[in-house]
């Protein structure tokens, strides 16, 4: 059986190819889910798409990695910015990397601080859809060293 690696996508990413297009680009999180999908099929690893727009659930789901030992790649939308009970459910994640598709640098003053980051073993912003592709192309390659 492959590893799996969970890909959990926070508020507003269910609304993806009809929300903010000029940022978060035309594909929906249906396409964006059968894209990694396949991605993951292709790096040897099964991938698990997850989005919701409850918090409650989202802090469940980073539990129930932590529980498994799976990794997570987490797009975890507004609450990067103020989520502390995210934050503290992915702390207890052994490998994640956080994703944001827009360069939130370039953006509100309020998107340029994440409270999520430091959980993090490493941060892709601003590389569109893609940056799920190196999150996974990542993830995959630790796991397959002796420390990962």
């Amino acid at each position: 059986m492959a590893t799996r690696i969970l890909v959990l996508n926070g508020v507003n990413l269910g609304r993806l190819g009809r929300r903010e297009v000029g940022v978060y680009g035309a594909a929906s999180h249906a396409e964006l889910v059968h894209h990694l999908v396949e991605t993951g099929y292709g790096l040897g690893i099964d991938v698990e798409v997850r989005q919701t727009d409850s918090e409650a659930e989202l802090v469940g789901w980073l539990h129930e990695a932590a529980d498994f030992g799976w990794p997570v790649v987490l797009n975890p939308g507004a609450w990067s910015h103020y989520s502390i009970a995210v934050a503290d459910a992915a702390r207890e994640v052994a490998h994640l990397v956080e994703v944001h598709i827009s360069n939130i640098y370039a953006r509100e003053d309020f998107r340029r601080h994440s409270v999520i980051s430091a959980q993090a073993e490493g941060v892709i912003v601003g590389l569109g859809l893609g940056g799920y592709d190196l999150a996974l192309t990542h993830l995959a390659a630790a796991l397959d060293t002796p420390a990962g």
